[in-house]
């Protein structure tokens, strides 16, 4: 069974949520803040964690950032507020998706769902390791080394890269990237993934240029 986590300061929230999470067969786990979240993170492995931006003591964004510390476990961040920079510096951060409130809890959950079953999909197919000169990217074991030296990447950036090398040299449009990477119904715009890519080829360092910019159109991983 799935553990699931969602911290909100609203109970009633966490409430609905807890009720359709559990009727789709997730164990439920509650916080009411940042911190509270936080510490059950570093006592429990989550399967999926829903997080709140607006929280007392930690807010969303910085327990998001303290949790990627821990694990790449995948986050779905809530706000009231829907403004592009908060859905912009939340992916930064490594979220995978974002929702508005009010929302629809059976939407959430088709998007939990969605997010989990490309995750494992993602992760079973990606078995080979590519080596380009001294870029070594190995997806069984979710590493990329650049001579010898290990890259820290976020989860986003780690399926950006990996389903970027594994269909090399082919032309990816932007919204081929949102819908394949990001999955069921993103409402993100192309600013997600060039706001990705730009975070990648700075981890690429000296091998930026392997992933090529198509104008007007997307990107392409070049070998």
């Amino acid at each position: 069974m799935d553990k699931l986590l969602i911290a909100d300061d609203e109970q009633k929230i966490r409430e609905v949520i807890r009720e359709y999470a559990e009727f789709n067969g997730y164990e439920v786990y509650e916080a009411g803040d940042g911190m509270e979240a936080l510490s059950l993170c570093k006592e429990t492995s989550f399967d999926f964690i829903i997080l709140d931006i607006m929280m007392p003591r930690l807010d969303g964004f910085s327990t998001c950032k303290e949790i990627r510390k821990l694990s790449d476990t995948p986050i779905l961040m809530l706000s009231a507020r829907g403004e592009e920079y908060d859905k912009l510096f939340g992916f930064e951060l490594g979220i995978d998706d974002y929702i508005v409130k009010p929302f629809s809890p059976k939407e959430l959950m088709a998007r939990i769902n969605a997010i989990l079953t490309r995750r494992r999909t993602n992760r079973s197919e990606s078995n080979t390791t590519a080596v380009f000169d001294g870029l070594e990217i190995n997806m069984p074991a979710r590493t990329v080394k650049i001579d010898g030296s290990k890259v820290e990447m976020t989860p986003k950036e780690y399926e950006l890269l990996f389903y970027l090398v594994q269909n090399k040299n082919l032309a990816l449009s932007r919204q081929k990237l949102l819908s394949d990477i990001w999955g069921y119904d993103y409402y993100g715009d192309d600013r997600t993934v060039d706001t990705h890519i730009k975070n990648l080829r700075n981890h690429l360092g000296i091998y930026r240029n392997k992933v090529v910019t198509l104008r007007g159109f997307g990107y392409k991983f070049e070998d």
